[in-house]
């Protein structure tokens, strides 16, 4: 049973800030001052026991018509890739908790989390604190020059979790910082995107000026050399870092641009091999060298956008070392996995310490777009032009971190339980039918069956879908294994485990 938090906007952002919404809301209008303490006050139970039943006993209906089907004619207006790409019948008419019931009645069990987005699922109880929040009037608009309180609060408590959630005393020593690695600095953007994006420009703000009031930069006149994940193949398309221009071309689109740039002495790509130190060791000395400079190391730890590969603690550890000993700037992008562990942040438990680290999706719970650099010290090199985001620092999107990060620590045992019991359920199953599948990749929720054809992993997750389990195949790529993933939301229990490891075992029987 996982555990839940009973508290109010006052318990969660302190009296004193309570007392100046309050007084503020007043006068605005929006509630007497009664109503206003009454509001702010109110204790919310983020995920009763009554609620976690509930959503157990509607796994029961999956597959099922629940509602009159909704017939449209309304296709929107999208491109031709996005038009292909919709399956309308699954769009969602409502949801809550694991399920959501698509366009078509049925109900729809949310395998994929709505791509990582839905950490908590639908409809999470805790958030309610955001509709009290926005009866007080409290805005979600703010501006880089009035970063609200709670933002600023977000912002503090994101420091103390990515350094191991540190007493009071500790925390403002991290912040007061300028050593390096010490990660105490962070910016508020709206996607992963262009979160990554801001630690790729940090790291070129060694090489280039972002404009003539900087000094020059350490590594001015070197052409800067960008280490990312190599697929099977040795190439560069294992790696996901977002949808600006530059990440695109470390995962080798835009190729005739990326070679432009290379041959103008711009900046390079080099893909590393998937764990392999040997590899990382000789390419790192061999771009430390003549007119080439390591500008940084960008990776996830669940390559989820690659077969759900897992880079292995002794091969990030290695990579980090010696990133350290040649001055090159790690960034681990945690936009698909932070969140989704216990303590919040799988590089904690890698035992990394990066320069960069990218969060997003999981911790606003699919609530807002809200992603965040978090960085040091050392790495602070844009002013505020060179990093901003005109909707970065929104208050709600802040609050909505807030909460799910409360209902985290409230529930780290519970999510590590879930997360190995998941993972090993799979690793089962694969073993069961090693025939069919090659193993289980990924590690806790979020997760893969490698299958030994593409044919069979697109059946397989055909078959699945056709069940009403919204899960997905990755195909699309030329060199990635062939993978079914899966990523329960972290308020599935292990009943909640056992229901879709069954749904597994059922598909397995129809191929």
């Amino acid at each position: 049973m996982f555990r839940s938090p009973n508290i109010s906007l006052k318990d969660l952002l302190g009296a004193d800030y309570a007392k100046a919404v309050c007084n503020a809301a007043v006068y605005n209008g929006y509630a007497t001052p009664e109503q206003a303490e009454a509001i702010i006050s109110e204790k919310v139970d983020f995920m009763s026991e009554e609620r976690q039943a509930a959503n157990e006993k509607m796994l029961s209906d999956v597959g099922k018509s629940v509602v009159d089907a909704f017939e449209t004619d309304n296709n929107g207006a999208a491109t031709d890739a996005f038009a292909k790409a919709l399956h309308k019948t699954m769009a969602p008419l409502s949801a809550r908790g694991l399920c959501r019931i698509g366009e078509d009645g049925k109900v729809y069990f949310i395998g994929k989390s709505e791509h990582y987005h839905a950490s908590l699922g639908h409809g999470f109880g805790g958030y309610k604190l955001i509709d009290n929040a926005r009866k007080l009037g409290i805005p979600n608009a703010t501006h880089n020059n009035t970063r609200g309180y709670i933002t600023r609060l977000a912002e503090r408590e994101l420091i103390r979790a990515a350094n191991g959630n540190v007493s009071d005393e500790e925390l403002e020593k991290i912040l007061a910082s300028r050593e390096p690695k010490v990660l105490n600095r962070c910016i508020n953007l709206e996607t992963g995107s262009l979160a990554c994006e801001a630690g790729l420009k940090m790291m070129l703000a060694r090489f280039y000026k972002l404009d003539g009031t900087f000094a020059e930069p350490k590594y001015y006149g070197k052409t800067p050399v960008f280490f990312v994940m190599a697929d099977m193949n040795g190439t560069n398309e294992a790696n996901y870092h977002g949808t600006t221009v530059i990440a695109q071309t470390l995962r080798g689109l835009w190729g005739g641009f990326a070679k432009a740039a290379e041959d103008a002495g711009l900046y390079k790509v080099v893909p590393v091999m998937i764990n392999d130190l040997a590899d990382f060791e000789a390419k790192l000395k061999q771009y430390n060298s003549g007119k080439y400079k390591t500008a940084g190391f960008s990776h996830e730890i669940i390559l989820m956008n690659y077969g759900a590969i897992r880079l292995t603690k002794e091969f990030l550890q290695g990579a980090y070392k010696l990133c350290a000993e040649y001055d090159t700037p790690t960034m681990c992008d945690e936009i698909q996995s932070c969140m989704w562990y216990d303590g919040m942040f799988l590089f904690r438990k890698w035992g990394l310490n990066p320069d960069f680290a990218v969060v997003g999706k999981g911790f606003p719970g699919g609530e807002y777009p809200a992603s965040k650099l978090i960085t040091t010290a050392e790495m602070d090199a844009l002013n505020l032009f060179g990093a901003l985001v005109t909707n970065g620092q929104e208050e709600l999107a802040s609050l909505a971190y807030l909460i799910t990060m409360e209902w985290s620590k409230a529930n780290n045992e519970q999510i590590k339980n879930a997360g190995e019991y998941f993972y090993s359920e799979l690793e089962k199953l694969a073993k069961e039918n090693s025939e069919l599948i090659v193993r289980a990749d990924g590690f806790g929720h979020l997760a893969g069956l490698r299958f030994a054809k593409i044919d069979e992993a697109a059946k397989f997750a055909q078959i699945l879908n056709d069940m009403c389990i919204d899960i997905s195949a990755q195909l699309y790529k030329a060199n990635c294994p062939p993978v079914v993933l899966v990523k329960p939301p972290l308020i599935a229990s292990e009943y909640t485990m056992d229901f879709l490891c069954g749904k597994i075992r059922e598909a397995i029987k129809l191929m």
